[in-house]
């Protein structure tokens, strides 16, 4: 099934005539405007207390309300993918990313509306301000710091997220950071 099937109108003329061009993309034939179907970004935020624990989230909405989650999430029009992970930790959490580094991405799909909005989710390390002033917030049920030794990935809801924290604990990221008390 084409990514774009639910469109059946040209969002730029309302002409009907609004078809595949491509694998990703749909054309109207009344006025020639193509709509591409491309990846929306994403962060996700890795943030270690100095217990060496790490900071999740639970997810109060759908998708996957209810399950475990990292704070983070889409990277807003005009904004930088770093300058995106900041505001979503400071919305999510209430705190301030003082340093932060890229550590990868992974692409992840997520159903929203209806609709599969596919993402690339770019992982940081971040270092915040004050770890004792955590409070879940915006999307969020709650937030609490769990010991690497006790993650389970499957319990993280998001698949690229749970595939992030398999990654992290495969490649000893996360006891690397915790051994050095920051990125």
């Amino acid at each position: 099934m084409h990514p774009l099937h639910i469109f059946k109108y040209c969002p730029c003329c309302g002409a009907p005539a609004f078809a595949e061009n491509d694998e990703r993309s749909k054309r109207c034939a009344q006025c020639g405007f193509v709509f591409y179907h491309n990846a929306s970004a994403a962060t996700v935020a890795v943030i270690l207390n100095a217990k060496g624990q790490l900071l999740v989230a639970r997810r109060a909405m759908e998708p996957a309300r209810g399950t475990l989650d990292l704070p983070g999430g889409f990277v807003d029009p005009g904004e930088s993918i770093d300058d995106g992970c900041r505001r979503e930790v400071r919305e999510e959490t209430g705190a301030e990313v003082v340093r932060m580094r890229y550590l990868f991405s992974l692409p992840n799909v997520y159903r929203f509306s209806g609709f599969d909005v596919h993402t690339a989710d770019a992982f940081f390390a971040c270092e915040i301000a004050d770890e004792s002033a955590i409070l879940g917030a915006d999307d969020v049920a709650d937030l609490r710091w769990v010991d690497i030794a006790d993650l389970r990935p499957e319990a993280f809801g998001l698949h690229s997220i749970r595939c992030g924290v398999e990654r992290m604990l495969a490649e000893g990221l996360l006891q690397s950071f915790a051994e050095r008390k920051g990125l």
